[in-house]
């Protein structure tokens, strides 16, 4: 089995490290890395970059002026995009474009998509649900009256509320059916209040009184939304993968340097063990990402149905990263905490990484009713 990316990938990546290679260089405030507990806002002149780079339209066809590629190709522009931890809603306006291109109407996707693709256009997701523990779908109801859909709920700590023009918002109907309706932030019945994440950056807790969707920005169609979440969770995991490579190479840096008894710590046995543990780490994370991601990409039929995938590369990236950033600041001692030291914003978005995709013993639970549900030969 060949498990090398195809050519058109490894171009997306590489255009990627090109222009994130000049956005936080080791040790320098930036943007990205903000020396504060709190973050700056949206990078907009990295996501006009990222726009002139074709990378804001990687999923989109040639139609909508993308180059047609799949959760893969996105994930290793991620996984690029965290190791500077960019301030850009890259993988939200991704998804939600993806989303609109499989199941939007006409008319929808002419309008949004290729603007949406050169960066003129901010899509978001509110996929927290109310409290940040129940299914997001269940936060909002919708009903159709007429040409319009009337929604009622509220959504929290969406991701870039306040700079998206249009926020997908997952809701349930009195029937049982899941919809995909677009909001936008300054729309009638629509209110946003600020919250902050536990990486400093500014989210929005989504509230729908009454508020009036016209049918065109509805989507409908059955398995949308599970389609946009294992995209996003896989996403995430890439986001958690690249994190994680960029603090180790930190520790590896740090601990090569660093001399106790005239040694470089590294040299340590202690150091070295905890060290390679989380390579380790690092290449299960790899492994299951890339599984979960070519199948919600190619849609290929397994022993098990997508979410089994999508579950094992929640564990692995949830306990992973957690690890990953628990022993670097270990290995740095004081120097960790400092926050005139980039490993604090790490430290931070690792953690809120871990908290976006859930307990690892929830997904364990999950994938044993699968594995109960489908029992392998």
């Amino acid at each position: 089995m060949d498990f090398t990316f195809t050519e058109e990938q490894q171009a997306a990546a590489e255009a990627a490290r090109g222009v994130f290679a000049g956005v936080a260089p080791d040790g320098v405030p930036s943007p990205a890395l903000a020396t504060g507990a709190v973050a700056d806002h949206f990078d907009r002149e990295l996501w006009s970059r990222l726009a002139d780079a074709d990378l804001l339209s990687l999923l989109l066809t040639e139609e909508y002026g993308g180059a047609g590629l799949d959760a893969v190709a996105l994930c290793l522009v991620l996984a690029e995009s965290a190791k500077v931890l960019a301030r850009v809603p890259l993988l939200e306006s991704s998804a939600a474009a993806a989303a609109v291109q499989a199941h939007g109407t006409e008319e929808l996707r002419s309008g949004l998509l290729a603007p949406a693709g050169r960066g003129e256009v901010v899509l978001t997701v509110a996929a927290s649900g109310r409290t940040g523990h129940d299914p997001a779908e269940l936060a909002v109801t919708a009903r159709q009256e007429g040409a319009e859909w009337i929604l009622d709920g509220v959504q929290t700590a969406v991701p870039w509320a306040f700079d998206a023009d249009h926020i997908v918002v997952p809701a349930h109907t009195a029937a049982g059916q899941t919809v995909l309706t677009l909001v936008a932030p300054a729309g009638v019945g629509v209110a946003l209040a600020e919250q902050l994440s536990t990486t400093g950056e500014r989210l929005g807790e989504l509230r729908l009184e009454s508020a009036r969707i016209a049918a065109r920005d509805v989507l409908d169609a059955d398995g949308a939304w599970e389609s946009l979440r294992h995209l996003l969770t896989v996403g995430t995991c890439a986001q958690a993968l690249g994190l994680g490579r960029q603090v180790l190479r930190m520790t590896s840096e740090y601990t090569s340097k660093r001399e106790q008894f005239g040694f470089p710590v590294a040299t340590f046995q202690a150091v070295a063990v905890q060290a390679a543990d989380r390579y380790i780490d690092l290449k299960a994370m790899e492994a299951t990402l890339w599984q979960a991601a070519w199948r919600t990409g190619s849609g290929t039929q397994g022993a098990l149905p997508v979410s089994g995938e999508v579950a094992v590369a929640k564990i692995w990236a949830s306990e992973g990263v957690r690890r990953v950033v628990q022993t670097a600041q270990h290995l740095h001692g004081g120097f960790g905490a400092d926050t005139d030291y980039p490993l604090h914003r790490y430290h931070a978005w690792a953690k809120h990484l871990e908290l976006s995709l859930g307990p690892a013993a929830a997904h364990e639970e999950a994938l044993g009713d699968l594995l109960a549900a489908h029992p392998l030969a």
